[in-house]
């Protein structure tokens, strides 16, 4: 068989990459739950007219099919005319559309507010590049809600996927938020009708500067030069406390702008700033010029970014959709983010800001004596194990000195010798730092530090 060459946008991490994956998944579900969310998986193929339908061009897609297609061979279940045309499935880009169709499917089972936090692979076609691939895990949170669903969700949100990133071993993270009624009603404000268009222009600041935010602000939102910069200078707009608030107002009353929308944006947008203040200072500030393109946000949105590290761009957002789904009489408006985690993943190994304690899980190698006394070394492995603490038996029996060589190549910080005191004891050795020990395995435990690996930061 010929060499397998890697395929683009498709990630296979080493196996203590994988371990520091799922430590921080691990983590950040903990954190989920302790705030009530529940967790949830859906199927990975929907119909390609939902996929399509939240605006994603075909190009992203990924459609499923058999590759011998013969509709003489479906079974009759398959073939019956209740089944989706199975030519007409696509793998998933987000899991937003998923929960949107299955909250539609089982809103006779869910409570609502339904909470729920998702963690699951989507495949979308981009160009692969730094923190962008074609198979990627996602993890997200979101509050749906019957009909109606209170503003305090908004502020919850954010707040808990805020705390949750800051208790990764990872780079300080900072949250950006802002509230589409605060934009929109600035806009409607100012007499501008495609609020839309003047958003996605907005949202592309950061991309393209001003100077040419500005033109296609005219050219393509209608603005006048005037308008331009009264969009601008609002964009511009930042803080950490409601005192953003007032700014706001001082740039709206200098164009003689007055919107009931714009003052219900601002007393949302003050009630999230204020949570914030609370224990999550300095992390999560109001920016105006985070507008979210996506034509279907209604109040608040929010981006994040690793602070040192603002090239990568967003590794987790979202926000608030007063239309996730709706079945004709009722409709399901939600809030809700989503971390890139293969995204942030990717940064962390790249450029080595994450690494193990160890690079496997097993704590203590337990030597084998003779090939004839390996049963006692196994019994003394599973009674290690029966107590939680990973173990394995030496693949051999060579002498003491090759097997301690082979644990430290390995990264097992422990070595058990059956037998070896004086008295008859087992003795256990700590390779690192030479220390030899009479050790009973119904009693014994290593350090906290060394039970399990631990994800270790980089030095500032």
């Amino acid at each position: 068989m010929a060499r397998p060459t890697a395929l683009s946008g498709f990630p296979e991490w080493l196996p203590p990459q994988r371990m520091i994956e799922q430590q921080l998944l691990a983590q950040l579900q903990e954190v989920f739950e302790l705030h009530g969310y529940v967790p949830l998986e859906t199927r990975a193929v929907e119909p390609l007219e939902q996929l399509l339908s939240k605006g994603e061009t075909s190009k992203e897609v990924y459609v499923l099919r058999r590759l011998h297609e013969d509709e003489d061979q479906l079974s009759p279940e398959e073939a019956s005319s209740s089944q989706v045309d199975q030519s007409q499935l696509g793998l998933h880009f987000d899991l937003t559309v998923p929960l949107a169709r299955y909250v539609l499917e089982n809103a006779g089972k869910l409570q609502f507010p339904f909470k729920r936090y998702q963690i699951q692979k989507v495949w979308r076609g981009e160009r692969p590049q730094e923190g962008r691939f074609r198979e990627f895990y996602q993890v997200d949170i979101d509050v749906i809600g019957a009909d109606k669903l209170p503003y305090h969700f908004e502020v919850e949100v954010p707040l808990v996927m805020a705390k949750a990133l800051a208790r990764l071993p990872i780079p300080p993270i900072r949250m950006r938020i802002n509230n589409r009624r605060v934009a929109e009603g600035f806009y409607q404000g100012l007499g501008l009708s495609d609020t839309q268009e003047v958003l996605r222009s907005i949202d592309k600041l950061a991309k393209i500067g001003p100077e040419e935010v500005a033109q296609l602000l005219q050219s393509a939102a209608g603005a006048s030069a005037k308008q331009a910069q009264a969009c601008l200078e609002l964009a511009q707009i930042t803080g950490e406390t409601s005192a953003v608030v007032d700014d706001v107002r001082a740039v709206a009353q200098r164009y003689g702008v007055e919107s009931e929308l714009l003052e219900l944006g601002l007393s949302e947008l003050a009630q999230l700033l204020d949570a914030a203040q609370d224990d999550l200072a300095g992390i999560v500030i109001a920016d105006m010029s985070v507008a979210r393109g996506l034509d279907y946000y209604t109040g608040s949105v929010y981006e994040t970014e690793l602070v040192g590290h603002e090239d990568l761009g967003s590794i987790c957002s979202g926000g608030r959709y007063d239309e996730l789904a709706s079945d004709g009489k009722n409709t399901y408006p939600g809030v809700g983010m989503s971390i890139g985690l293969s995204r942030l993943l990717s940064r962390l190994f790249r450029q080595e800001l994450v690494t193990l304690s160890r690079s496997v899980p097993t704590a203590v190698l337990v030597a084998v004596n003779s090939e004839e006394e390996r049963a006692a070394s196994n019994r003394i492995a599973s009674a290690l194990r029966d107590r939680g603490i990973a173990a394995e038996t030496s693949q051999n029996a060579a002498k003491f000195g090759r097997q301690i060589r082979y644990a430290d190549r390995r990264g097992i910080p422990f070595v058990w010798f059956v037998g070896a005191g004086d008295d008859g004891s087992d003795q256990v050795k700590d390779i690192r730092s030479g220390d030899q020990e009479a050790a009973d395995a119904a009693t014994w435990m290593p350090s906290a530090a060394d039970l399990r690996p631990r994800i270790e930061a980089a030095e500032a």
